[in-house]
């Protein structure tokens, strides 16, 4: 099943030696990252976590996002990104913490050559408005938080679907499915030709089960609960 699909799964982590392995794993197309997963892993430099990355991974697309928040600084911060190697994707919010888009720097960086990877999109208008500031520019990508949206109890799938159409008016742009929840993501994904999902290394450990018989896995279900009830040395 893993094998035809057309979405690419990128792997979404800060575990370094984790990072690595999934380089060797050819389900893996690329990578993503961001500050908090990498404050998670209890990374304190973020340039020297990200060049040993980059020693080692040159041909997969990376994701390396700016901690800035005002507009010059992470101008600043994304040019000096983009300059340590070329399968560099460079993260922009598709606002600042106050709010404002910033809809233009992603143009001027988008048109200067800069891939950019806007992240954080919740609605259509943001994705309407991120596709028009990349139309004439880099390759680059839109990820939209599709599991965080599920988690408002909303069906991220007709919202996805759609801006899927809104960017075929930028041609050299993918749609990210982000913020993924489980094994089952990566298929509603490839259902709609999402271009990407961006998967956690702990939901990647999962695939192994993809095509599992559910009569022999309801058997090893319950001769799991039996065997740590007996482990536990339960009496009643």
């Amino acid at each position: 099943m893993l094998t035809d699909l057309r979405t690419k799964i990128y792997a979404d982590g800060a575990d370094l030696e984790g990072i690595l392995a999934f380089a060797n794993d050819p389900r893996i197309s690329g990578f993503t990252t961001n500050p908090t997963l990498m404050r998670k892993a209890g990374i304190s430099d973020y340039e020297n976590f990200a060049r040993s990355l980059l020693e080692q991974i040159s041909t997969h697309p990376i994701s390396f996002e700016v901690f800035a928040d005002e507009e010059s600084e992470m101008r600043r911060q994304a040019l000096m990104i983009r300059d340590w190697a070329p399968n560099v994707y460079v993260k922009i919010p598709v606002t600042t913490t106050r709010g404002e888009p910033l809809t233009e720097l992603v143009r001027e960086l988008s048109n200067d050559g800069v891939q950019v990877n806007v992240t954080c999109l919740f609605t259509l208008s943001q994705v309407e408005a991120v596709t028009a500031a990349l139309r004439e520019g880099a390759p680059s990508n839109i990820s939209i938080f599709a599991g965080r949206i599920a988690d408002t109890g909303i069906d991220p799938l007709p919202l996805v679907n759609e801006a899927l159409h809104v960017m075929a008016d930028a041609p050299r742009a993918e749609c990210i499915w982000a913020s993924t929840r489980e094994v089952f993501n990566i298929f509603q994904a490839n259902s709609i030709g999402c271009h990407i999902i961006t998967v956690t290394h702990d939901v990647l450990n999962k695939l192994g089960g993809v095509g599992r018989d559910l009569e022999a896995y309801s058997l090893d279900t319950v001769r799991m609960f039996h065997r740590d009830a007996e482990a536990a040395g339960y009496k009643l």
